[in-house]
């Protein structure tokens, strides 16, 4: 019991008082915060620091005396290739009195692009249109495309140009023609023409049948991919004759479509004249044409025969692949005088690296029986490396290989 219990009277206790803070813990907060901001206000506006407290490094730049000068620039002649000689101010100092913290510059004109303009007239409405293509496209590899086609080869059409007969009366199969080396001391050795067909939708595999085969091997290509022209003129380049293959109807078409533009049985021969010359104007310098499957339309005379017939008209050759028993190729060649040839061995049918030298063992046989025989093959990795290392040895065996005009200009004559 406390003194206050024992003096104060019955009934008045006193009460005890209790401190209590005079605002809420919210009033609190708010009170903390407008403090804070007011202190980073007060503090931009006092201090001078335009990064804002940014760390920074302090280096010392020694430059020249204040009382240096510094020109303006002045633009100087124009030297002799063309470039642009100009002063600029704050560059790093030159020798010699005069030299005062400039510096000359030359900036190069850009290359003029390699391009060419031809006209193009349509031989219906006798409409003339300019049209500016590369002089020498290249490839994804950046490869130059190879020699130019002569314009003299070329006849302009809705489509494109595609290949003609010269006024002089050249044909292009002759005129993109590879010479032939005969071996020395066998003049009448046997003479084999071997055709790979198929490339120019691989890049890459393109590439390693221009580099890795023989001058002599012919290399067909379709006409679908936008490098085509560049990989056809880079095959040229390396000393290969060139074939355009084109689509032709198999006997499961739609189910086993070669590509558009097909050529079909089931159009008129205008209709397939038409996408003829659309085919031929994919690319040039090729000394003719070959099927692309077709196992139906090339056993269909009033189909095969007006794609025939243009052929010959434009000085090419054509080429049968050897994949279609039925076909007629080669009767309808000779009503046209079309040189002609056909593959005696399809070289890849079983595309396994034995049964490709057994292949080329038959073809070997076919050439010791007649004088000459013609191979074909797929653009397949494992056909490209048996028929490269089969060629590194065929001379040595009294075999010479050469491109395929030989071999239809032989049959034409036969």
């Amino acid at each position: 019991m406390t003194a206050d219990d024992l003096t104060t009277p019955l009934g008045q206790q006193r009460s005890k008082r209790r401190w209590a803070v005079p605002v809420t813990a919210s009033q609190l907060l708010v009170g903390v915060l407008a403090l804070l901001l007011g202190a980073f206000v007060l503090w931009a506006v006092i201090v001078d620091d335009p990064f804002g407290g940014e760390p920074m490094t302090l280096t010392p730049i020694h430059g020249p005396a204040k009382s240096a000068e510094v020109r303006a620039p002045v633009p100087e002649p124009t030297g002799p290739t063309g470039a642009k000689v100009v002063a600029v101010p704050g560059a790093p100092a030159a020798e010699g009195p005069a030299a005062d913290r400039t510096v000359t510059v030359k900036v190069a004109p850009p290359p003029a692009p390699a391009t060419k303009t031809i006209t193009i007239i349509d031989g219906t409405t006798g409409e003339r249109r300019e049209v500016t293509i590369p002089a020498q496209p290249a490839d994804d590899a950046g490869a130059p495309a190879g020699p130019a086609v002569d314009q003299k080869f070329l006849e302009a059409t809705s489509h494109g140009p595609i290949p003609r007969v010269a006024a002089d009366g050249t044909r292009p199969a002759e005129a993109f023609a590879r010479p032939v080396s005969p071996i020395p001391g066998k003049p009448d050795a046997p003479r084999i023409a071997i055709v790979v067909g198929g490339l120019g939708v691989s890049t890459g595999v393109s590439g390693d049948a221009i580099t890795k085969l023989p001058g002599p091997v012919t290399l067909g290509f379709l006409p679908y991919a936008d490098n085509v022209a560049a990989l056809a003129g880079r095959a040229r380049a390396a000393g290969h004759e060139i074939l355009l293959q084109l689509p032709m109807e198999p006997f499961d078409y739609p189910d086993n479509d070669p590509g558009p533009q097909t050529l079909l049985t089931s159009l008129a021969p205008q209709q397939n004249i038409d996408r003829l010359h659309w085919l031929m104007s994919r690319f040039q310098g090729y000394v003719g044409v070959g099927n692309a499957m077709g196992a139906r339309f090339t056993a269909s005379e009033s189909s095969l025969a007006p794609i025939l017939h243009e052929a010959a008209k434009r000085g090419l050759i054509y080429v049968d692949d050897g994949s279609n028993p039925r076909s007629l190729g080669s009767r309808i060649a000779g009503t046209n005088s079309l040189p002609f040839a056909k593959a005696d061995v399809v070289l890849d049918a079983v595309p396994t690296p034995a049964e490709i030298d057994r292949a080329l063992g038959r073809l070997e046989v076919t050439a010791r029986e007649h004088g000459f025989a013609v191979g074909a093959a797929s653009a397949l990795p494992s056909s490209i490396d048996r028929i490269a290392k089969w060629a590194k040895a065929a001379e040595s065996r009294g075999l010479l290989l050469v491109p395929i005009t030989t071999i239809a200009a032989r049959s034409k004559q036969t």
